[in-house]
């Protein structure tokens, strides 16, 4: 979420699997439901309302210091989507809350227990339409709801089509092997149907909170057939046979590797880094599939991410998402909010702000698809992608460097960074952009972009009115504004 002097001391003292290690076993100081609550979140007036619910996403990207697991729950966020705006309830700020505390919770259990806490998570039920799903009706003809069933095997499991362990596509006649049928979204709907919430009571969030049960009334117990199992029964035990079949299937290791690595490491992972992910993924080695945090030690320690080799590397690295630019800022230079406010607010328009906010897609398929590649550029005639190039044009890249200079220079509300320490070097400009350079972009700015960094640094005189301050700010403010901040390695 952004480096700060602190951390990478902790860092170089301990090693990266040490200090991994040391992240795996930090708990969350607090949850966002119940930051929430303590704030008077849940009073009445803020039934119909999404108050709350971008405070407490920024208070945790800024501050709380389980980096790890918030870098992890954005990510799965990322790829397991619910956007506010489509959860059609009332509480929407903690019901929403509710989902990403889920995610950040099971971080580093494993990816089974995450495809079991959000399939009975009430704000996934209500974005992907199966809360309350009913089963077929043959008097009127009505058959459940399939969009959860589609999308738990489309996005969050298995993708398209059939994949080899290194992420490769496996083929018939030259033609992509196809995962799934039209049969199999069908006979999987029929075990999504009955889930609802625990309570009808909702003249309080509480509800929101409690993962959802079996109504038998709505509920198919007949059977239901899907990637060549079949169950019968119904209720939450056909449930967990349906997702114990997907999580078994061989699709699951790469597909979910791959963007695990393409969220946290790199756009174009090599076959060989999906397929030694995918391994593990596969396999522990004590025989458990799914470990997260075996799989994220994998992708973090490979060579591929840590070797000095990959920095020049064509296709090596990813443009850093917008909402991780402006926590890395915050971060790095101690931004709070004594109030609590914490008031920076929805950051998705794409004229006055970052264009992305976490929580706030407004589809499934989130921001960017992992497989976007920019038209008519270097990349698409390499053969790359860039997923993060799918919410970056002319309008909000202009509107990220005004927000951010806004933000630099003077925060939002009572939100404000502090520059004490690094004000020490406001005299000595090349010592000043070293330090941005070391903790901001993570040492891989250029010696031009330095250069250039620099001079615009000592176009203000340390001694002017305000000078030292307005030099760290032109300082952190170019950093942010680089290419080779933005794309990160």
């Amino acid at each position: 979420m952004g480096a700060t002097r602190a951390m990478i001391t902790e860092v170089v003292s301990s090693g990266f699997d040490g200090w991994l290690t040391a992240q795996f076993a930090r708990a969350r100081t607090t949850t966002h439901w119940d930051w929430l609550v303590a704030n008077g979140y849940n009073a009445a007036a803020n039934i119909n309302s999404q108050t709350g619910f971008d405070p407490t996403m920024w208070r945790g990207m800024i501050s709380d210091p389980d980096q790890v697991r918030q870098r992890v729950g954005m990510a799965l966020l990322d790829m397991l989507v619910v956007g506010i705006d489509g959860v059609n309830v009332n509480w929407k700020a903690f019901a929403t809350a509710a989902y990403v505390d889920v995610l950040l919770d099971n971080a580093f259990s494993t990816y089974r227990q995450i495809l079991g806490a959000i399939t009975t998570n009430p704000a996934m039920g209500s974005f992907l339409t199966f809360l309350g799903n009913r089963k077929a009706n043959a008097t009127t003809g009505s058959q459940p709801d399939e969009n959860y069933a589609r999308e738990l095997m489309q996005l969050f499991t298995l993708g398209l089509y059939q994949l080899n362990m290194d992420g490769s596509i496996k083929t018939a006649n030259g033609a992509p092997l196809e995962t799934y049928t039209q049969a199999d979204v069908s006979g999987l709907a029929r075990v999504f149907t009955g889930l609802s919430l625990a309570s009808s009571s909702t003249t309080t969030p509480d509800v929101y909170r409690a993962p959802l049960v079996m109504n038998a009334a709505l509920n198919e117990t007949g059977s239901a057939s899907f990637l060549g199992t079949s169950v019968s029964g119904g209720g939450m035990a056909a449930v967990n046979t349906a997702l114990d079949t997907i999580f078994a299937h061989p699709n699951v290791p790469p597909f979910v590797s791959k963007q695990l690595i393409q969220r946290l490491v790199t756009s174009n992972p090599s076959p060989g880094y999906i397929g030694r992910v995918a391994g593990v993924f596969a396999d522990n080695g004590k025989g458990v599939r799914g470990d997260m945090q075996a799989v994220l030690r994998a992708i973090l320690l490979d060579t591929e991410a840590r070797s000095d080799a990959t920095l020049s590397a064509t296709a090596a690295g990813k443009l850093r998402e917008p909402v991780l630019r402006l926590t890395s800022w915050a971060r790095a230079y101690g931004v709070t909010s004594p109030s609590a406010a914490w008031a920076i607010g929805d950051t998705s328009s794409t004229t006055t702000r970052l264009g992305q906010a976490m929580g706030r897609s407004q589809t499934v398929f989130n921001w960017f698809r992992p497989g976007y590649t920019p038209p008519d550029t270097a990349i698409a005639t390499a053969g790359l992608v860039a997923p993060e190039f799918q919410i970056t044009n002319e309008q909000s890249v202009v509107a990220y460097v005004n927000f951010m200079q806004t933000l630099v220079a003077s925060g939002i509300g009572d939100v404000k960074a502090d520059y004490t320490d690094i004000l020490t070097k406001a005299s000595d400009s090349a010592a000043l952009v070293d330090e941005v350079n070391a903790v901001l972009a993570a040492g891989q700015l250029s010696a031009t972009t330095i250069a250039s960094i620099k001079s615009a640094v000592d176009s203000v005189a340390a001694t002017a009115t305000n000078g030292a301050s307005t030099r760290v700010q032109i300082a952190i403010l170019l950093a942010l504004a680089s290419p080779d901040y933005l794309t990160v390695k």
